[in-house]
């Protein structure tokens, strides 16, 4: 084996996905991608994006794929209210927040529940945590509270008020957090009697 295809399955197993662009850094031809997928070694899992074919699958793998295939988009509802830990919901599907009048992305896996959100209700709160190599952006435990309530007729008010009470419960985030965002999301009015619940409870 080449020295060039020993460097991109390195690259493989410490990224956890490895796409054309990498290659192109390390002043690698991308022809190597299609050579080494045909004998095997390396996996295609869409276009321009491949991983070992014994890849270990992370809890979070599939957020790692959305990112990778939809780098505009941000995790959102459901699917942020899982990766901090928050609440008791496991949904089956990547909750994704697109720009308001961003192209919408067509995967054939994993399965997106497709949200838009516009101006600043869509780029504040975001974070970047690295799941398998990859920048995945996820709306941080307060944006995600204040969305929870914004969206409480798609998800249920009884998943909001989860949300709420256990992101403060476990500390992921402050009232004042909360507030700040539920302005930003327009839902202050209507969180404020379950905030101050919260409070005197």
């Amino acid at each position: 084996m080449s020295t060039k295809a020993k460097s991109i399955l390195e690259l493989a197993r410490y990224k956890g996905f490895i796409r054309a662009r990498d290659l192109i850094q390390h002043a690698i031809p991308t022809v190597y991608l299609g050579r080494l997928t045909h004998l095997g070694l390396l996996e295609r899992v869409s276009r321009g994006l491949y991983r070992l074919p014994d890849s270990e699958v992370t809890e979070h793998y599939s957020l790692a794929e959305v990112a990778a295939k939809v780098p505009g988009g941000v995790v959102c509802l459901l699917s942020a209210l899982n990766f901090h830990i928050i609440g008791t919901q496991q949904p089956h599907e990547v909750w994704l927040a697109i720009p308001e009048k961003a192209r919408q992305p067509r995967l054939k896996s994993p399965r997106l529940r497709l949200f838009r959100f516009s101006k600043s209700a869509f780029t504040e709160g975001v974070e970047t945590h690295v799941i398998q190599g990859i920048p995945v952006k996820v709306y941080s435990p307060a944006k995600t509270v204040a969305d929870c309530f914004k969206y409480r007729n798609k998800i249920g008010l009884d998943v909001a008020m989860e949300a709420l009470r256990e992101s403060l419960r476990s500390r992921k985030c402050t009232r004042e957090d909360i507030h700040r965002y539920a302005r930003i999301c327009r839902v202050w009015n209507v969180m404020r009697p379950y905030l101050e619940m919260e409070a005197s409870s």
